[in-house]
């Protein structure tokens, strides 16, 4: 995956994840559970995302022939 389908797809979760965290601080005690779970997930898919992104920075570019 390119780098700059890796940072789309990373600014599309950090949005999701602000999104769901400013939802759960405005939800009901029912819905936090629910929220919780969702923010989780969102925040590991981010996690990943971001050491996806930063391994495709650190690596040497491959050598052209």
């Amino acid at each position: 995956m390119s780098i700059r389908l890796l940072a789309k797809d990373l600014y599309r979760l950090q949005q999701e994840v602000a999104k769901l965290e400013k939802e759960l601080a405005d939800a009901t005690l029912d819905q936090h559970e629910k929220l919780q779970a969702r923010l989780r997930a969102a925040r590991i898919e981010r996690d990943r995302l971001r050491s996806a992104l930063d391994g495709q920075k650190d690596s040497p570019a491959k050598p052209r022939h």
